[in-house]
């Protein structure tokens, strides 16, 4: 049984940080890409950061050179920096993997999601 689980978040301060961590744990094959979405009350979901498992990075626009997506191969482990923290990343952030199991085939595992909220 493959599951994420993720740790960090909480209440910050505008301008504040705060690191999020998620570590993919079961019977694993292959870790292809690994980042991180959020979601909002009534909103979609949106993707915040990808790393793939070479390293490769991708950001969306609204947290470029504030978040840094990092991951660990050798520990299975995907972490975000978060800094410069506005109010509107208030949000609920998830972490994703796209995971071979040891045993069946390639899929999206999701965290049980993590609250942050940045004070104004």
């Amino acid at each position: 049984q493959v599951q994420l689980v993720e740790s960090g978040g909480g209440l910050v301060q505008a301008g504040g940080s705060l690191r999020l961590s998620c570590a993919a744990s079961g019977s694993i094959f292959r870790i292809n890409d690994m980042g991180w979405h959020r979601q909002v009350p009534g909103k979609q979901r949106e993707l915040v950061a990808v790393v793939s498992s070479g390293g490769s990075t991708h950001y969306a626009d609204s947290v470029k050179g504030r978040f840094t997506i990092s991951r660990d191969n050798a520990k299975n482990t995907v972490s975000l920096q978060m800094n410069s923290l506005k109010p509107e990343d208030t949000a609920v952030y998830y972490c994703k993997a796209n995971i071979i199991p040891a045993v069946g085939f390639r899929y999206d595992y999701w965290g049980q999601g993590t609250q942050v909220t940045v004070s104004s």
